[in-house]
């Protein structure tokens, strides 16, 4: 940790793994919510409506899917690359099909959320979970864990 006096940039610096870890959990959760409104029915339901999306219709269940099971995945930092980068082409997808015709610039055709959440996860990609996520605490514990093997092993003395 850097010293009082120092920079802020320095002091900033120090806190920048965790801002991330920060954002992820943000967004994951944020997208999550927009999954369960669709699929469940809460929070307002599938676009404000209180219903819920039917189940296996195109496109509107399947984005609603990768919205929950993605946004958890992220939330967590389980698999978190993989999972931004299928829900970032998700978004893009629903830009481009959705919103994009209606206008090309998102203030214009409703798409803020979409293109917001598309650039955020694609941010996630290329940066990672940052240091405060499952990824990372498991994998530490199965370094940390002895192996059967190496716990049958007696020790060499002498």
């Amino acid at each position: 940790m850097p010293p009082t006096n120092a920079p802020l940039s320095d002091r900033l610096a120090t806190a920048k793994p965790y801002a991330l870890s920060l954002f992820r959990i943000v967004v994951g959760l944020l997208f999550a919510c927009h999954g369960a409104a669709a699929l469940f029915g809460i929070l307002g339901g599938a676009g404000g409506s209180g219903d819920t999306v039917a189940a296996g219709t195109w496109p509107g269940w399947y984005a609603a899917a990768i919205q929950f099971v993605g946004g958890i995945l992220v939330l967590l930092g389980i698999g978190s690359r993989t999972a931004a980068l299928i829900s970032s082409g998700s978004m893009a997808y629903a830009y481009f099909s959705t919103h994009a015709p209606e206008g090309l610039w998102p203030l214009l055709n409703g798409g803020e959320a979409a293109a917001m959440f598309c650039w955020a996860f694609l941010l996630l990609v290329f940066t990672g979970p940052g240091p405060l996520a499952l990824d990372r605490v498991l994998a530490r514990s199965r370094q940390e864990a002895p192996t059967t093997a190496q716990q049958r092993e007696p020790s060499a003395i002498g």
